[in-house]
């Protein structure tokens, strides 16, 4: 039996997606994204920003690479995933990341919020 391997993170891409191409044809794309949580301490009020690797794949990193750009607002649902390797010099190193299997584009507003800016070709509902 599997394990629960589940996460769900809402929050902004950091910088442009990144794009790789197989020659098995598969499409991967890469991005980060951070998720803010504001919590009171003290009372204060405070922000706590973590930052996500994400990629996704094939269809869905076709849809995430048409549609996404830095600053853009994403819904991502997926597992976690460590890579393990060892450097030159034989010393461990591992790095836990999102393989996301749903992504929501979240809309984009311009500086008047009347104005919904969204692609022409962007998925209106989640990704698949």
């Amino acid at each position: 039996m599997n394990s629960l391997n589940s996460v769900l993170i809402e929050g902004n891409l950091v910088r442009d997606p990144e794009k790789q191409e197989f020659d098995s044809g598969s499409k991967l794309c890469r991005f980060t994204m951070a998720s803010n949580r504001w919590f009171s301490q003290d009372n204060e009020k405070k922000t706590e920003v973590s930052y996500f690797d994400i990629e996704v794949w094939n269809k869905v990193a076709e849809s995430c690479l048409k549609t996404l750009a830095k600053g853009r607002g994403v819904r991502v649902v997926g597992r976690l995933k460590q890579d393990r390797w060892a450097d030159k010099d034989g010393k461990n190193h591992s790095k836990v990341k999102v393989v996301g299997e749903t992504v929501e584009f979240k809309t984009q507003f311009d500086k008047k919020p009347s104005e919904v800016k969204e692609p022409e070709d962007a998925e209106k509902e989640p990704v698949f």
